[in-house]
């Protein structure tokens, strides 16, 4: 029997999610391309904990919320009863803070509402300074903060080599080249890289940003924009922060700590340096400076080891969307995700897959609706 060949575009969390889940089939032949630069993911790392968030978006909150649920069920099956690596995935919980104490009971008030039909929220508490030292050593504040037991972080690096190299062992081919353009021969989608041109049966474009470069020369509006984030990375000597948990403090900069003393701090929102990925110290010396104002020295005056730089996606009104493109045949598209793409990214992965497979998507697609943001203007 003649497999059908599939083409995944972008290496990315949501493009590594449908290949590892597409290289299952045994009907199927996968080939994933990604060029290696500018990739949001892998320059990521993500705290998994949206269910206290003030946005109303009641779509969006699903997505997110069914993502944070997919995520242990999905790495657990990657992983085939081995533990799940906690480089790549750990559940240490969160600490949300507030500059208004009154902010965290509103919050508190929120995620004891939303655990009704989301119980991976797990305990809910404010927790005293004296109780944030007992999980946080270094801190030195005198706040208080949202404690919520389910959440936890994933670096985007790691668990995207760890879903290419099981698609890779479940047949899988992963070439890292740049697509340069998509075209349509009769009712199949054609690629062109730097390398070499292939035809296939469906193309499933998981790009992120770059997407209006492969659609707009087939006479389409994308509406999506790129954002910069920058992070970097610090190294506490003698540390043990594998089981610290995730802080957020007031503002847009996270402190996520992994293994070893290993502590990721960012990211930036830049929305003027289009695909620029060029590191600049200064403003993440700046922004370090500002997350760790509330812990000891020796946090605040850690050695930088990494710097990390990437490129998110963005419709004008900062919904995400998936589906089949309109009026291409064979050829599905999703976007749009932001910075909640790690923790959306497999579940929206997973969903072009059954599209793919011509199976029913848990999430409704007209609430995610993928015309509203790529239009034919034949």
């Amino acid at each position: 029997m003649k497999k059908k060949k599939i083409a995944i575009v972008g290496g990315g969390v949501v493009g590594a999610s449908a290949a590892y889940l597409l290289s299952k089939e045994p009907t199927l032949e996968v080939t994933l391309y990604d060029a290696g630069v500018g990739q949001g993911t892998s320059a990521a790392a993500g705290i998994i904990s949206p269910w206290l968030s003030k946005r109303r978006n009641k779509k969006w909150y699903r997505m997110v919320k069914e993502g944070a649920a997919f995520y242990p069920k999905f790495l657990s099956e990657v992983m085939d009863g081995s533990d799940i690596p906690k480089t790549v995935y750990n559940q240490v919980g969160t600490l949300l803070f507030k500059n208004n104490p009154e902010h965290l009971e509103d919050l508190l008030k929120i995620g004891m509402k939303r655990r009704e039909d989301a119980p991976e929220i797990g305990e809910l508490k404010i927790l005293s300074p004296a109780e944030i030292k007992r999980k946080v050593p270094l801190y030195t504040g005198n706040d208080s903060a949202l404690w919520a037991s389910g959440g936890a972080r994933v670096d985007g690096k790691y668990l995207v080599d760890l879903l290419i190299q099981k698609a890779i062992n479940q047949g899988a081919q992963f070439i890292k080249d740049h697509v340069e353009t998509l075209t349509i021969n009769g009712h199949y989608p054609v690629l062109k890289t730097t390398q070499h041109k292939a035809q296939f049966d469906t193309v499933v474009l998981a790009v992120a940003a770059w997407l209006p470069n492969l659609l707009e020369p087939l006479d389409y509006k994308v509406d999506i924009r790129p954002q910069k984030g920058q992070l970097l990375e610090i190294e506490l000597n003698n540390t043990a922060t594998t089981d610290w948990p995730v802080i957020m403090p007031e503002g847009e900069t996270d402190i996520i700590p992994f293994d070893n003393g290993r502590i990721i701090i960012g990211a930036t929102h830049e929305n003027d340096k289009g695909f620029d990925l060029e590191i600049d110290k200064k403003q993440l010396s700046h922004m370090l400076q500002d997350a760790t104002t509330s812990f000891s020295d020796g946090f605040r005056k850690a050695a930088v080891v990494d710097y990390r730089s990437g490129t998110r996606a963005y419709t004008s009104d900062f919904a995400p969307f998936f589906g089949p493109v309109p009026n291409l045949l064979n050829v599905y598209a999703a976007s749009g995700l932001g910075s909640t793409g790690l923790t959306a990214g497999p579940l929206v992965g997973k969903e072009l897959a059954q599209l793919v497979l011509k199976k029913p998507t848990s999430l409704p697609l007209e609430d995610y609706p993928i015309e509203n943001y790529i239009q034919s203007i034949k």
